[in-house]
């Protein structure tokens, strides 16, 4: 029985010492997408000094 606990593992938790950094590289594309009535599109080509 004593050589049972004798070879019992132990295990040990540290804190590091530097903190750890993670660098996230995102790319955001946002792509717009319109469609336009066929009165409302000649309208504005129409008026296009106004826009």
């Amino acid at each position: 029985m004593g050589i049972l606990i004798g070879l019992s593992a132990c295990v040990q938790v540290t804190a590091p010492d530097k903190p750890i950094v993670i660098n996230l590289n995102i790319n955001i594309k946002q792509e717009v997408v319109y469609r336009l009535d066929g009165d409302a599109k000649d309208l504005i080509n129409e008026e296009a000094d106004i826009f």
